[in-house]
């Protein structure tokens, strides 16, 4: 958009932007209009060339007629086969950083007036708002990109601990974690809830953090009063992540896990559709895991054991229509 309004005000037959590559000191065609050949990939050293001449001196370059400019080859074979013979090139200047190079190009001889020179600083003022505003919204795309990448490894940390401490079999979060998002996906769920999705079963038993060891760990049944205690873990999972401003989306699948279909699940004992859909498919997949997995206990089910348990719970633990869709995703 922005050559072919410099082409169109200037009347140019063919226009070019070259950016500078700060770690390698080349600049690199971005743009062109105006060539039948590609130039987009194409590099100039700092100092060669035209363009780089322009942006080593940080100045102008007015060449009229282009027939007795000493230029590379490449560069002589291109502007011979699109019949270019005059140049003009100015450096794109941001906050005093030159960030590339505008070129623009005549197939007759032109020797550019003061109107003409008027126009082209202020369309090359327009393309170096454009250009650094570019170049900031990529810095600030790519910081962004890290910090999720740092809250992402952050939450698969936490995940990690808290399968060591309550002696999950390897890799258990990371394994419902993964068929969880697959199984909302084909539920209907969009991109921004698959993250949400992701979050939420990776800190599903965030609240054990707050059981003591003595319950969490103890080989035996546990009495009512520690097992009111354990139920207690959503609560406490709320309680540890809703001060945590990205995290408060995810909380449907810590704080509703443990919810059944008919009722009779805690912390809140919802039925049905209240309970929110994350959570519901993440049961399923919770179960089915475990039950897939060995314990110290008992040996894993196979696949038709638990598929043929999960089917029973339906419409008791589970909702009946997350059942038929999680089947149907499980490799045969």
């Amino acid at each position: 958009m922005i050559l072919d309004n410099i082409r169109h005000q200037l009347g140019a037959d063919a226009a070019t932007v070259l950016l500078l590559n700060a770690s390698t000191l080349t600049l690199e065609y971005t743009a062109a209009r105006g060539f039948t050949t590609a130039l987009h990939g194409f590099t100039v050293r700092l100092g060669e060339e035209l363009s780089g001449r322009v942006a080593l001196t940080r100045q102008p370059l007015s060449i009229p007629d282009l027939q007795n400019v000493l230029v590379s080859q490449p560069w002589r074979e291109m502007l011979n086969k699109h019949h270019l013979m005059a140049y003009y090139a100015a450096p794109i200047i941001a906050n005093g950083k030159v960030l590339g190079v505008l070129e623009v190009l005549h197939r007759q001889p032109f020797e550019p007036s003061s109107v003409w020179l008027e126009t082209f600083e202020l369309l090359i003022s327009q393309a170096a708002i454009a250009v650094d505003n570019a170049g900031l919204f990529r810095a600030l795309e790519h910081t962004t990109l890290e910090l999720r990448f740092a809250y992402e490894e952050t939450i698969e940390g936490w995940a990690r601990a808290l399968d060591l401490r309550d002696y999950e079999t390897e890799g258990h979060s990371r394994r419902v974690t993964d068929l969880t998002v697959r199984l909302c996906q084909h539920l209907g769920l969009r991109a921004q809830q698959l993250v949400d999705v992701r979050r939420g079963a990776l800190l599903h038993d965030i609240g054990k953090m707050g059981v003591p060891d003595a319950i969490l760990l103890k080989p035996d049944k546990l009495t009512p009063e520690e097992w009111d205690k354990m139920k207690q873990h959503p609560r406490l999972a709320v309680e540890l992540l809703s001060s945590i401003k990205f995290l408060r989306p995810a909380l449907d699948i810590p704080q509703y896990h443990h919810e059944k279909w008919d009722g009779s699940g805690y912390p809140l004992g919802l039925k049905g559709k209240d309970i929110p859909l994350a959570a519901r498919a993440f049961a399923v997949v919770d179960v089915y895991d475990a039950l897939t997995s060995d314990r110290p206990y008992r040996k894993a089910w196979t696949r038709e054991q638990a598929v043929n348990h999960i089917r029973a719970e339906a419409n008791v633990h589970f909702d009946p229509s997350v059942v038929e869709v999680f089947i149907q995703l499980l490799p045969l």
